[in-house]
């Protein structure tokens, strides 16, 4: 833990009440002036650090800064039942899903012959990674997410169960159901809606978009671990968006909306919700997905090869499957149940 870190972790449990330099150097073993340039970085990186007239710091407001300390002890407070979560966090990186994949290429075996999961596959199982900032992030069907600091929350959630990863479909429903459960506990004034099968809505505007990836194991053929994408757009920063981007994307709080909200406890409070709903039974979440869906009873225009016009055709949303497919009917009175593509309410 760097002396930046420790002085946050340290500053956030006296949460309003001031601290000594004096006793924030004896506690990290360093210097008064070492003390001091941990400060300014932390007011750099948007930290409201005061400083009193006895010499001592109190934090005040929300310390929006992501790192591993705040993360954990946001997740430590909201989820104490849930163990052995190991959280990594940057400033700025390619993609939290590349990186998580490039984490397990390099593991070796998650599991053992007998299927447990050896110290690789425990280190790395509900293994969390976090980024400022994406340079490269990924979303379906091989597009851009795009990523900009301080506007919102990227993570990546390393998920290894017993038996590995049997229905991918379902990890993204569980996935985005999560999201939704964390959004309203976090922000009671929103109502977030699910677009099939991966992305959420506030307002008519993605604010949330899900990418589920996998590692497998080509001697068993076996899916050992679930790599679950997640990007929140927090803030309204759609100054960053290309032209494009800016006429679909939303975010969950409005440039004027007030919010005390940290994104450390954005992410803690994502990463528990799924971890969380990965146990629950998938019948009883997928109801609740359904229920948040706004595409059930839609007449929508269905992409089933992306870039090819001429196979997109009209249909009707009927219900979303055991399966979590898509059960759409055609108007010559035919219905499809969809696992892949991709849907729209209009032709753009």
């Amino acid at each position: 833990m760097t002396t930046k870190q420790k002085v946050l972790e340290i500053l956030s449990q006296n949460k309003e009440r001031a601290v000594s330099g004096e006793k924030l150097a004896g506690e990290c073993g360093v210097s008064r002036a070492a003390i001091w340039k941990a400060v300014k970085a932390l007011r750099d990186e948007g930290c409201s650090v005061m400083g009193t007239t006895n010499g001592g710091y109190v934090l005040s407001g929300t310390a929006d800064v992501l790192c591993e300390q705040t993360i954990i002890s946001e997740f430590s407070k909201k989820y104490p039942e849930i163990k052995d979560v190991k959280c990594e966090c940057f400033k700025e990186i390619d993609s939290t899903n590349t990186y998580a994949k490039k984490l397990l290429a390099g593991a070796g075996a998650l599991r053992n012959s007998s299927g447990e999961l050896t110290e690789s596959g425990k280190k790395y199982h509900k293994y969390i990674v976090v980024a400022e900032s994406q340079t490269a992030g990924r979303g379906r069907l091989g597009r851009t997410f795009y990523s900009p600091c301080k506007s919102g929350v990227y993570l990546t959630a390393i998920y290894a169960p017993a038996g590995g990863i049997t229905d991918p479909a379902k990890i993204t429903v569980l996935a985005a159901a999560a999201v939704v459960r964390a959004l309203k506990k976090l922000f009671p004034f929103v109502e977030p809606k699910i677009k099939w099968i991966n992305d959420i809505f506030i307002n008519g505007k993605k604010v949330c978009g899900i990418l589920t990836e996998g590692s497998a194991n080509f001697e068993t053929g076996i899916i050992e671990a679930a790599v679950i994408g997640i990007g929140v757009n927090i803030f309204d920063n759609s100054d960053c968006f290309p032209a494009e981007v800016q006429k679909v994307a939303g975010s969950v709080i409005g440039k004027s909306d007030k919010n005390d909200i940290s994104r450390a406890e954005v992410a803690a409070c994502i990463a528990g919700e799924l971890l969380c709903i990965m146990k629950e039974d998938f019948l009883k979440v997928l109801s609740e997905y359904k229920s948040a869906s706004f595409l059930i009873g839609q007449n929508i225009k269905v992409h089933p090869v992306i870039g090819d016009d001429r196979s997109v055709y009209d249909a009707k949303v009927l219900d979303i499957d055991e399966k979590a497919a898509l059960v759409v009917q055609l108007f010559d009175g035919s219905v499809r149940a969809l696992n892949s593509g991709e849907v729209s309410l209009h032709s753009n």
